[in-house]
């Protein structure tokens, strides 16, 4: 006959790093919660995104929208982007990866007298 005991919970040094997250947790739950935030300014009718288009064209925009942190901002997303893209080909090709092999069939001959 198999003897089957409980569980038991063991209390030690190990449990620190969980308590530990546990409260960051809550210090930050209660931070942000608890802020304030003023009114969105926004931009009344003018358009950022044509702004931005208009100023990657380097087309002057009648809106007259300041569109310079956003151009910035997305201009340096595209670039991390590229370089994400760019790691994850260099990581996913292996060592014997020269260039594409072609296909190999056999002809479309099915059989046992290959």
């Amino acid at each position: 006959m198999v003897s089957v005991s409980k569980p038991e919970f063991r209390v030690g040094s190990h449990l620190l790093p969980g308590l530990v997250a546990v409260a960051l947790f809550a210090v930050m739950a209660t931070v942000f919660l608890g802020a304030g935030f003023a009114a969105p300014a926004g931009f009344g009718d003018a358009s950022v995104m044509e702004a931005i288009g208009f100023a990657l064209l380097d087309i002057d925009a009648a809106d007259g929208v300041p569109v310079d942190g956003f151009l910035v901002a997305f201009i340096l997303i595209a670039v991390v982007l590229d370089a994400a893209l760019d790691g994850a080909i260099m990581l996913a090709r292996t060592e014997d990866d020269e260039g594409t092999a072609p296909l190999e069939t056999d002809g479309g001959e099915r059989g046992e007298d290959r």
